[in-house]
């Protein structure tokens, strides 16, 4: 995917999320040659787990001398540090890139997981073909970023695309207070007492994961639906701001929640094209991505082939 890679060099990227460590290994031309998850112990620190993962990587794939880490969290790329994380804090302004190197003798890149989904999915994914993309991702957080003419676009301190920021009414309300797991959960637990047909109340307020929703709503869950509908109209109001404000050509959902996609996505293009700009509405494609869960560490291990 790179002028500067070899032919048969491997490409090796892992998501760091809070909860596991998930690893795709590609060929340079992008090609999938594994992936594969191990879930972190929290009792225990999160860089050992690392280390021993990215060992276990190395002897399995032997030919490759470099890895990106895709973190949940503000990377600040002239000290190669996550400066901010509300989910990994305890990785904040650590140098582990330096510590993996040492460890492990790998080259080692640190990206923002929403960067590193979107590179994934603009050259991999629903992306493919497009010029520029705006790349929105709703999960554990709600992120966002952004691709011009193939390069992500980090704005003047490296911070661009922070898409769960955005205000949606004059109270100062932002996107992820509403628009992430565990605010769907929460917006969930709220309204119970109003539905107790649905048979998320069977699992039980203090058990619900956002996956439970998930599978609840495809399975035909009304009241599942209806929140995830709800959520979709609070991402298009975002969205229809990122339409009105660069004209974009494609913006592609990617993240856990739209594994409820038929729910989510067209809530998301109803509410934007109420809200944007007509003509650049209909010249701006909302997409579902196509990658899902390995969007980031295939992305993150692209965007390794590409650094000499």
């Amino acid at each position: 995917m790179s002028e500067t890679n070899q032919p048969d060099e491997k490409l090796v990227g892992i998501e760091l999320s809070a909860s596991n460590l998930k690893a795709v290994c590609l060929q340079a031309d992008g090609n999938l040659l594994d992936s594969q998850t191990v879930f972190l112990n929290r009792n225990e620190e999160i860089f050992p787990q690392l280390i021993n993962f990215i060992n276990q990587l190395k002897s399995q794939h032997k030919d490759f001398k470099k890895i990106g880490i895709a973190v949940p969290g503000l990377v600040n790329h002239l000290t190669n540090r996550i400066a901010f994380s509300t989910h990994i804090p305890e990785q904040t302004e650590v140098d582990f890139v330096n510590q993996i190197n040492e460890q492990t003798g790998l080259i080692t890149i640190v990206e923002n997981d929403a960067n590193a989904a979107a590179y994934g999915e603009y050259l991999l994914g629903a992306g493919r073909g497009s010029r520029d993309i705006f790349y929105v991702t709703l999960g554990i957080g709600v992120g966002g970023a952004i691709i011009v003419n193939g390069n992500i676009w980090r704005g003047t301190s490296g911070y661009a695309g922070e898409f769960g920021y955005m205000t949606l009414n004059s109270e100062g309300i932002k996107l992820e207070e509403v628009a992430s797991a565990s605010n769907i959960i929460r917006r969930i637990k709220n309204r119970f007492h109003q539905d107790q047909t649905s048979s998320l109340v069977e699992i039980g307020e203090e058990n619900i994961t956002i996956a439970d929703v998930v599978r609840e709503a495809n399975n035909g869950d009304n009241f599942a639906q209806m929140m995830l509908e709800r959520t979709g109209m609070f991402v298009g109001t975002g969205v229809a701001s990122v339409i009105n404000l660069l004209n974009i050509e494609k913006i592609i959902v990617g993240g856990e929640v739209m594994g409820a996609e038929s729910f989510v996505l067209d809530a998301i293009i109803e509410r934007a094209g109420e809200l944007s700009f007509a003509p650049s509405f209909e010249t701006t494609q909302i997409v579902a991505g196509e990658l899902k869960d390995l969007a980031a560490p295939i992305g993150v291990a692209l965007i390794t082939g590409k650094k000499n």
